[in-house]
Formats: structure tokens, sequence, C-alpha cells
């Protein structure tokens, strides 16, 4: 309620101070205007006296006088820079210098109806105008500049277009005044409020602003403007915190709300399309709360530059950021205006009202007499100490403007005509070839500004980026800060330059992700509040704000920051890494244990140790043990085709060869205890024949199955991708994972059944009896095979040929030192139990034993 009270004080001081001088009086019918002669003579329509509302016909009798309800200073000056255009071209002796320009400058009173009315009496120069009927004769009509508001220029361009009379607007930024089939004799000395709106929006672009306000009134204009800027900043990834439509009426409730809902929003940028008098209420309620830090960013800095009459208003305008587009100035019109007087220009019929209202005095009028205490006017006055503010200077710049325009338009009509050997008279010309040379012209006026217009009719121009700042001495001012060009573009962005040691703040609704971290989007939120979230091993974010992580390259992993990716290098077990030289040293060693151990059964072959088990068994299976061993190096090394092809063959054929050599010397212990008779069919499986042949046919399975293996699909060496995220693993793969299990299937079947074997053969006779040693071996070996499966499936890359080649030399040493240990052990420290006397005890010690247990049954 606070605030609503406030504000509508506040409203009441802006509507009183909006128009100088509170007096009314009666227009005469055909209204004041200010004519001079020439050969060519342009029409101008200003807003000088506005008239009062209620003035307008009620269709039940003629039309009564319009009634004048005060002075628009600002307009009246506007009018005098049109004026000063045409003196200063009269006087030039390069433009139109056989030509005299005349004038015709009628007040449309800031009223469709005024408007209309004095526009018609300029065309057919009748005090009671007649449409289609003209008694003006002598000099041409080129041309009708105005007027200031775009209600105003559309009623007049719809009527102006049917005959192709040029007009030239110095205010009216009305985006549909670009549309040429509705308007085609429209044209207009500033740009379109559509290309005003498309540069500020680039500015929020460039300066990466993701979150703003976009505040807005509900008229062509706010609807068009706010319409475009919204699909743009969508386009561009901008969200928008909320969008508010003020009405054009000032309603002070939905201010209030505007302000209250400000308060509690977190976007410090605000985007703003609205009338100088919402704007200004809508500051000063933000005032009033305390409220403050916004950025606000206009395509114009009118509104902004009257909002600064507010006490106080700069702590919240503070680093405002608008639009100036580039025109060219009436550099001569200040010192021009200072020499103005009433009594110069007799024929001005709004000099004296005028005069009145800027130094709040009186004329003294015929039959009247001068209230004691009232200043009278001398006519004296200087305006030199009223220099106009502001907002007039873009409108005082853009009339003058308009007026060169035409009069180069005129000149290089005249100029084409002459170079075309046409000679005519320049006052006789039609408004249609007026209006095609007003379409191309192209001049720089006496600043040096370029001026031209494109298809539309709308000035050709950049935009000047201010940004309002205070000094330390609290003065607030505008500091030029950088520029926008429309006409150098890439696509639909705008070329934007900014000074390099310009300051502006952030509007984000979250923070910037920093490389290695990706978007994730809040639940329910705009796509511009997010989450961080930090990529994923394998992929990687390289640059801010990235939507999503990539992935890397199959030969690549993503770093530690996950912000960029890196080679993965190739690895195996080589033999110089040291658990590869560790385990090259341990098959070696092994291999060279097991050939020493063979030495010592060769030199003392014909000793009962060796005699009593089988020795050409015993070196059979020390060759295979020996090559067991060293059949692990073919795991070692970079792996190519001809390793991979050897390793898992060569391993199952010499192992083979090993457990069946086991598997012969468990059977022909349990076939030697069986034997009771001579000449027993047992006793020939007892011949060295015999136990070759277990040998063979185990290996010969084996080698069967290994080349049907070859054969169908062989091994062959691939590049792991998967097993470490860092590395590529150089390995075998397997091929035929059926025929690969057939032959570790086999194996597995002939080492079991030669543990059954010895198990079921470990309570035989023990002097010499090795049974109890394989079944020990053999138990080490299927232990150390089973422990092999899932250490295996759990490994990953070299680590895998780690605990192959382990497994390997473990199940090796196993059966070498289950078997031959304790027998190297008798023959090199115990001798006196390598006799054949010992040999004898202990064989009827255990027949002894035996008898004694049938004795005991």
């Amino acid at each position: 309620m606070w605030l609503c009270t406030f504000l509508f004080a506040l409203f009441g001081c802006l509507s009183e101070s909006a128009f100088f001088g509170p007096r009314a009086w009666i227009l005469p019918r055909k209204g004041p205007h200010f004519d001079r002669p020439g050969d060519v003579i342009i029409g101008g329509s200003f807003c000088i006296f506005r008239f009062s509302d209620g003035t307008l016909s009620n269709f039940t009798a003629p039309p009564t006088g319009l009634q004048a309800s005060s002075v628009s200073e600002w307009g009246y000056r506007v009018m005098q820079s049109f004026v000063f255009a045409i003196e200063e071209i009269n006087k030039s002796a390069e433009l139109l210098s056989n030509l005299t320009l005349g004038f015709s400058i009628r007040n449309s009173g800031d009223s469709v109806h005024g408007a209309l009315y004095e526009m018609m009496g300029f065309l057919t120069g009748q005090d009671e105008p007649i449409p289609n009927y003209t008694c003006q004769y002598g000099s041409a009509q080129a041309a009708l500049v105005g007027d200031t508001r775009s209600s105003l220029s559309v009623s007049m361009a719809r009527l102006l277009g049917l005959y192709k009379f040029p007009q030239i607007s110095y205010s009216s930024s009305l985006p549909s005044l670009s549309d040429k089939i509705q308007f085609p004799s429209f044209l207009r000395t500033l740009p379109s409020d559509l290309t005003s709106c498309h540069a500020v929006t680039q500015l929020i672009i460039h300066f990466q602003w993701s979150w703003v306000i976009i505040l807005s009134q509900d008229d062509d204009f706010g609807e068009q403007a706010s319409s475009l800027a919204t699909q743009q900043l969508s386009a561009a990834g901008v969200c928008i915190e909320f969008h508010l439509h003020v009405p054009s009426q000032e309603s002070l409730g939905k201010i209030e709300e505007t302000v209250q809902k400000m308060q509690k929003c977190t976007a410090r940028v605000v985007l703003v399309f609205l009338n100088n008098s919402n704007f200004q209420l809508i500051l000063s309620g933000l005032l009033a709360a305390s409220v403050s830090g916004q950025v606000w960013v206009s395509n114009g800095i009118l509104h902004i530059a009257m909002a600064l009459s507010i006490p106080g208003i700069s702590q919240v305008l503070q680093g405002t950021l608008g639009l100036l587009y580039d025109c060219s100035r009436a550099i001569g019109f200040p010192d021009f205006l200072a020499h103005l007087r009433p009594s110069q220009t007799p024929e001005d019929m709004f000099i004296k009202k005028f005069w009145e209202s800027t130094f709040d005095c009186t004329w003294p009028y015929q039959n009247s007499t001068v209230t004691e205490g009232v200043q009278v006017c001398s006519g004296n006055e200087s305006l030199k100490n009223k220099p106009h503010s502001f907002p007039e200077v873009s409108k005082i710049d853009d009339a003058y403007t308009a007026v060169y325009s035409i009069a180069h338009a005129l000149h290089d009509m005249i100029a084409s005509a002459h170079q075309d050997g046409i000679d005519t008279n320049p006052q006789d010309f039609h408004h249609w070839q007026l209006l095609h040379a007003l379409k191309k012209v192209h001049f720089k006026t006496l600043d040096g500004t370029k001026i031209m217009f494109d298809v539309n009719g709308d000035l050709v121009t950049k935009f000047d980026i201010l940004q309002g700042q205070k000094t330390p001495t609290g003065v607030f001012h505008w500091v030029h800060v950088g520029m926008i060009d429309p006409q150098v573009s890439s696509g639909n962005k705008m070329m934007v330059q900014l000074k390099e040691d310009l300051q502006v703040p952030t509007s984000i609704c979250s923070e910037s992700c920093l490389p290695g971290f990706s978007q994730v989007p809040r639940l329910g939120a705009p796509h511009c509040c997010f989450d961080c979230s930090p990529c994923p091993e394998g992929q990687f974010a390289d640059q801010r704000d990235m939507k999503r992580c990539l992935l890397c390259p199959k030969e690549q992993y993503s770093s530690h920051t996950r912000d960029h990716c890196l080679p993965r290098t190739e690895i195996f077990l080589a033999f110089e890494e040291p658990l590869g030289f560790i385990l090259t040293l341990m098959a070696i060693l092994l291999a060279g244990l097991a050939l020493l151990v063979l030495g010592v059964f060769l030199k003392h072959r014909d000793i009962p140790v060796v005699r009593a088990n089988n020795r050409t068994l015993s070196y059979f299976l020390l060759i295979s043990l020996s090559l067991c061993s060293l059949c692990s190096l073919l795991f070692l090394g970079r792996p190519t085709v001809t390793t991979c092809l050897l390793r898992q063959t060569t391993f199952a054929v010499v192992f083979t060869v090993a457990v069946s050599s086991v598997l012969a010397k468990t059977l022909t212990v349990v076939l030697a205890f069986r034997v009771t008779k001579p000449g027993s069919r047992i006793q020939v499986c007892l011949s060295p024949g015999a136990s070759t042949s277990v040998i063979l046919i185990a290996s010969l399975i084996q080698a069967v199955l290994c080349g049907v293996w070859l054969a169908t699909s062989p091994p062959f060496p691939e590049r792991d991708m998967i097993s470490e995220p860092r590395h590529i693993v150089i390995q075998c793969q397997e091929g035929s994972g059926a025929t690969f299990f057939c032959v570790l299937g086999f194996l597995g079947f002939l080492a079991g059944g030669t543990f059954s074997v010895a198990f079921l053969a470990r309570a035989l006779p023990d002097v010499f009896n090795e049974t109890k040693f394989l079944t020990f071996s053999m138990l080490l070996f299927c232990s150390v095979w089973t422990a092999f499966l899932p250490l295996y499936h759990s490994a990953r890359g070299k680590s895998t040929v780690a605990v192959e080649i382990f497994s390997i030399l473990a199940s090796t040493a196993g059966l070498l030192g289950g078997i031959f240990i304790p027998k190297c052990y008798i023959i090199l420290l115990k001798p006196e139990k390598n006799t054949p006397a010992w040999l004898r005890q202990g064989h009827c010690a255990h027949q002894d034993r035996q008898f004694s247990m049938l004795h005991r049954r």
C-alpha cells in the first residue's frame, strides 16, 4: 500500500511536468502555421501546440476550433532545426545553388486528427481541405517531414502513400512502418525499433548474459520488440527469468506487482521496452524499496535520460547500458537558436506562445491589461541560457538530417536529368521521381556523417553503446564504451566492438561448469539453471558449459581432470620389466633344476631308488617338466602371430606329456604291487612299452585337439581396449572358445584321473614307493589350476598373462618337488637307504603288517 501511495504521488508530479504552460486557448478554425516561400516547398508536421482531449467532433455538428492545452518546448525546438537546415541549404553554394527552398510548417498537436487535418491543408492549399483537389499553384511541393509519434506517422503515411508523396519521419520508429507494401512512400532518419531491438539483443548475447528479465508494455512496439528479443535470446541459449507486460496506460497496481517481483528476482540484467512514464514509475518504486544492482539495458537512452530527473535515481541506474544510433549533428544550431527573436520571424505563428512558456512571461496583447506581478515578454530574451535537454538532441538532429536528405535527392534528380541531356524546370517533377531519388540518396553531412537508406526506407546507421556511470563527485554521466554495426554481421550476429577496460557484471542462473564437467539440468528449471557433474572415466569436456561429456577416441583415455584425452600406451608383459624378469628367472631356474635332477638320475641310473621307479618314465617326466618351465617364456614379450599359435598349444601338449608320465608312473606302481604270479597278464602292462603307450596316446589325443583348434579358429594377437582404461593391452585372443576349452578339459580330465589313481595307491609299501609323493604332487597341481580359474577371469590386462605363467611354474614346481626332491635327498644325502637290503627290509616289513592285520581279523 505504501508503494502504491508513493507511486501515485510521483505520477502526479510527472504528469504535471510533462509539458510546460498550464494555460489553454482556442485555436482558430484554420490552424496556425509558419510558411516561407521558395522555388520548392517542403512541408513539416511537428507537435508544437498540444491539443487537449475531447476536441474531436461528435458528428452531430461541424467541428469547432481545436483547443490547445500546452506548448511542447522540445517540439518547437525540433521545428526550428527544420528551419535552420533549410536556411543553411539556401546559403550553400554547392547544394541546390540555383534553387531556393521554402517551407510550410503545420502543428499536428500530437493528435491523429490534427495531423491529418493539417497535412490535407498543406497538400490542397485550402483552409477547408478537399481530398484529391488542390488550389495551389506556383511552387512545387517536394516532401513532408514528420511526424513525432508512430501513430501519427502511420495515419499520414497511409494517405501519402496513395499519391507516392515522399514522407520522412524524424521520430517514428514503429517496425511496421518498414513495410513498403503498406507504406510505399515512407522513410525515416532513424532505425526501426526492430533493428535497435536486434542490436540490444546482440549486446546481451555478446556479454554472455544467460539469465535476464524482460519488461515490456502491452502495445505494438512492446509486443513486437519483446517477441523478437525473446526469440533471438532463446535461440542463443539465454533464459528469461520472467517477462512482465506493463499496461501502456499507467496502472499503479501493475507497477507495484512488477516492483515486488523484481525484489525477488536473481537475474541482474533487465531488458526494457517501456514508455517514459512506466519506466520512471518502476524505477521510483525500486528506489523506494532500496533495490539496486540491476543492469538496465535499453534500445535507446531517451527514457533513461528523462528518468534522471528523479532524485537519487542514479543509484538504481548505475551501470545502465543504452544504444544511441549514429546520426548527423546540427553543428550550428545552438548558436542559431541563441539568436532567435520573435521580431525576426513575424510570420511564425508559434513563437509567441513558445516564448511565454519558455520564459514564463506574458505578451502585452491589445485591449488587455497586464496583471500586477506578471512578467512581460520583451522579445529580447535569449535561448542561450535555455539549452535544450538531452531527449531533444536526437529529434533535432534527425529533423535536420531529413531536410538534407530531401535537398540531396532534389540535387541528384536535377543532376541526373542534366546528365541525360534533359533541360527541365527544377520545379516541374513528379513526386514518385523524388521518392525514387530519396531511396537512392547517399551523401555526407557537414559533420562527415554518411547518410543513406536501406530497402525498407530506414536509416543505415551504427549504434553507439553508452554506459551510465557516476563520477567520484556523484554526477551521473554517459560514457561511450563501444559500438554495434548492424551492416557488418555474420548470420544473425552483428559486429560488437567494446573497450578493453569495460567491466560488466555477470547475470547467470548457475555458475559456469569448468572443463571436465558437464551440465546436468535441474528438474523443473530453465535450461540455464543446472548443476555441474564430473565426466566419467573415458569421457572428457574440453570447454566450459558443455551439455554432455564427449567420448575419448578408442586409442586415448581421459586425463585426471577430464578436460582432455591422452594417448593410451600399448602394454604387454615384457622381459625387461621387473615382473617379467622375475618370472623369466624363475622359469630358467626351474628348468635348470629339472635338468639337474635329470643329470642326477642319469648318473645314478643303476641304483635301486632310480631303478625301482621306472627310470624311463622319470626321464620323460623330467624332460617334460623342464619344457613346461621353458614354455612359460612364450607368454612373455609382445604377442605375435607365431607366439599366439605356440603359447597354449605348446603348454597343452607339454603338460599332457608331464601329467600322462605321472599317470604312467602311478599305474606302474599300482600294477607292480598287484602282480602275484609270474606270467600274469598284468605283468605285460608293466613293460616299458606299455608305459610309453600311455604317454603317446594321451599326447596324441591332445595334439589332435590342438590341431583341430589351429585349423578351425587359431589364436591371434589383438589390442584389448577395454581391460585397462589408460592402456591398450596387446594380448592373444584364443580364437575358438569351444576347442580351447576342449584342450583344457582334456588336460583337466587327465590330471583328475591321475590324482584319483595316485590317491588310491597311497597306502602301498613306502620304502621306495612314490605313490604318496605322486598323490601330493598331483594335489598341488590340481590345487594350483583350480585356483587359477577364478584368478584368471578376474585379472585384467597383462595380469592375466602373469597369473597363467605363475600357475605354469607353480604346478611344474609342485610336480618336480613332490616327486623328485625326496629321491634326490636319498640319493645324495642318505646313500645308506639306497641299497637292495633296505628295499627287501621295507618289503618284508610291509608283508608282516599285512599278515598281522589278517591275523587280527
